[in-house]
């Protein structure tokens, strides 16, 4: 069994990888467990194989097609709920799937062909670890709250706008926005309109949402309740590459245009820099009302793979090795990842300011941290003055203290887990 997963993780990485390059896709991270290095375990990190009770059934959104909220290929978006208990009753913890972008005609069409663009190809159960765990040992602080994991199925972030759509037969649909809005008003119907606490959280482009978000997240819930959000290696930089090409801003600025997403965007951001330079959460972080946290390793692979050293800027392959395992990265190699590391934390500077800010900083080569237990909270997960980043936001949710968590530069932390490509 465990040779016919890793197979098929073989498989869905080799896939994601063409995606990145031809379509601007996020590396889908679910397929990515076996290929962990870390410094503090032997070998890779295993999954963790759940009994079929703990496998949480796909819920299509009841009147999504009557309101227009409708996935890439016009198929009724889904969420994944899991009822809490006891003292979580009234709490609700919800967690946004990441998954890219598209930012042409082209890469949507191709897009709307997979399950991050069509409910129609979604897995009907998926299991719940890290952050949406229900194993007290696994996830100490949200084990018995409501939760709820969203899929992403209309590749911009929960922020397109239909009136963006192409009449032109090609049958896509930029309804984000209208998924996002549809998805509220089930969710308050269902309890979450009497939460006492709630916490809007995701991964990748899924936590790009949740900050785009936090701050209506926040106004459709109770008064009195305590909201916060959080966004899991979200924090993505509008640097230059190794070739001094500006790529990630290009690629926004055509989600931008493409679908329509500036009425989504922070209105103080846009009448400030009055482009999509509103999608950098640099930008439009300065005006969020809503506390957050920042969760995001200084070696984010994604970044470095996508942003620093996309395969277009470096035509010869000398950073090929690198951007498979950190650990085969030369001197002159680590010191343009410091550099990035130094980026990351310049741009979090102001962020940093803010007396409801917390952040987790890992010095690790990795994207998200925060649904799978090995990176979330286990004996072996990640840690930064000897909290794991379970701990940290429990501390900072529940103001058990301030968390502004630094790492030291890689590879000083031996707890890191570090993503190797190597291996497959």
């Amino acid at each position: 069994m465990a040779n016919q997963r890793l197979r098929a993780l073989l498989r869905w990485t080799k896939w994601a990888d063409w995606a990145i390059a031809a379509v601007g896709f996020t590396i889908i991270i679910f397929v990515l467990t076996f290929f962990f290095d870390s410094s503090s375990t032997d070998g890779a990190a295993s999954s963790v194989n759940l009994p079929a009770s703990d496998l949480v059934d796909l819920t299509l959104l009841h009147n999504a097609k009557d309101r227009g909220a409708l996935c890439l290929d016009g198929s009724l978006p889904g969420y994944h709920f899991q009822k809490g208990f006891g003292s979580g009753s009234n709490n609700w913890l919800l967690h946004i799937e990441g998954g890219g972008w598209c930012n042409t005609i082209e890469s949507c069409s191709t897009r709307k062909t997979t399950a991050l663009g069509s409910s129609n190809l979604m897995e009907r159960q998926v299991s719940f670890s890290g952050i949406l765990s229900s194993d007290p040992s696994q996830n100490p602080d949200f084990f018995s709250w409501n939760k709820v994991k969203i899929r992403y199925c209309d590749g911009a972030s929960f922020a397109g706008r239909p009136e963006s759509e192409f009449k032109n037969g090609t049958n896509l649909f930029f309804r984000g926005q209208l998924i996002w809005e549809a998805l509220m008003d089930e969710l308050l119907s269902v309890g979450m309109s009497n939460a006492k606490q709630a916490f809007l959280t995701g991964c990748s482009a899924g936590g790009l949402a949740a900050v785009v978000h936090c701050d209506d997240f926040r106004e459709r819930l109770p008064q009195h309740a305590t909201v916060k959000c959080l966004a899991d290696a979200s924090f993505f930089l509008d640097e230059s590459d190794v070739q001094g090409n500006r790529t990630m801003r290009s690629f926004y600025d055509d989600v931008f245009h493409l679908q329509g997403v500036a009425k989504s965007l922070d209105k103080n951001c846009l009448s400030r820099m009055g482009n999509s330079s509103c999608l950098f959460p640099r930008e439009f972080i300065k005006n969020i009302r809503t506390p957050v946290f920042i969760v995001n390793p200084a070696y984010d692979f994604w970044q470095i793979r996508n942003i620093l050293v996309p395969d277009v800027s470096d035509p010869q392959g000398y950073w090929q090795t690198c951007r498979l395992n950190i650990h085969s990265c030369n001197p002159n190699q680590l010191e343009i990842l410091k550099g990035f590391r130094n980026s990351l934390l310049n741009a979090l500077s102001e962020f940093q300011q803010k007396n409801e800010a917390g952040m987790f900083v890992n010095s690790c080569y990795i994207h998200c941290q925060t649904w799978m237990a090995e990176t979330w909270h286990s004996p072996s997960s990640p840690r930064i003055n000897s909290k794991t980043i379970a701990e940290s936001v429990g501390d900072w949710y529940f103001n058990r203290g301030a968390v502004k968590l630094i790492d030291c530069p890689y590879p000083c932390n031996p707890t890191c887990y570090n993503m190797d490509f190597t291996r497959h």
